[in-house]
This record gives structure tokens, sequence and C-alpha cells, in this order.
């Protein structure tokens, strides 16, 4: 990977590409459904099957938890168990990378809890500008 001025690129910059690998693990992670599904499994401390999972996750389809819990078991984030029970019981539960990578999720969590008046504030401020009638300039004089 060269770069215009003839060095190579820091490992930073090198993140921005598109053929980084390391962009598809932040595309994983930055996924709203993963960050619940870390925070949820991160807060049991302990295996949920996917009924419970859905049941707590308000809003996310069952589709979307399928391909949700199957994108961090293919990352090793978690770990999927088939009892051999009939019907068969599932459970997920975090492995020691899911456990690192629920404390990245934790800490957004409590800093959108934390900010969550500043910015509904900020927003509500926004979008109140952005509704308002625009100033008249005022008249420029006349040259005599």
């Amino acid at each position: 990977m060269g770069t215009t001025s003839g060095r190579a690129p820091d490992h930073w910059t090198a993140n921005y590409r598109r053929d980084c690998p390391s962009r598809t693990v932040i595309e994983v992670l930055a996924n709203k459904w993963t960050l619940y599904v870390l925070a949820a499994l991160r807060r049991q401390k302990g295996p949920m099957r996917f009924n419970e999972l859905r049941r707590l996750l308000d809003g996310i389809t069952q589709k979307m938890l399928t391909q949700t819990l199957r994108a961090l078991e293919r990352d090793g984030l978690i770990r999927r168990t088939v009892y051999p029970t009939v019907p068969p019981r599932v459970e997920y539960a975090l492995t020691d990378l899911g456990v690192e990578a629920g404390r990245l999720t934790t800490a957004i969590t409590e800093w959108s809890v934390t900010h969550v008046p500043e910015i509904l504030a900020t927003r509500e401020a926004f979008d109140a500008r952005a509704t308002a009638e625009p100033e008249p300039l005022p008249a420029m004089p006349v040259a005599s």
C-alpha cells in the first residue's frame, strides 16, 4: 500500500482503505443490533435463547436477529450451543472476544445514556432553526 508521497501509510490511515480487513470488523460492530445483542448477552452474564433475546430487543425482527447472531458467531464474538433435545434447544453466549467487544459497546451505551438530554436539546434547537423563516437581509444604503 503506497501513498503519493512514497511513504507507507500508518495503520490508522490504512484503516480507511476499502480493502483493509479491519473495516469488515468495524462494519459488524457499528451495526445497532450488534450493539444491543452484545449488551444483552453481557448484561445477562450467561447464555440466552433466541426468543429471550428477541423479547428483550424491542423492534428487532426474527430475520435481523438471525443475521446478527450469525455475523457475531462467524466473527467469534458469540458461541452458539445446540442441545440435542426435541425440539432442539439453542443458546447464545459471549466468547472471551465477545466479552471484550461488549466492554466497548457498553461504553458507547453509557455515553449515550449520559448525553441523551444534551443531544435531544441540540436536535430540537437545530430543527427549530431549520424550520424558521429566514431573516430578511438589512437594506443596503443607496449610493448618491
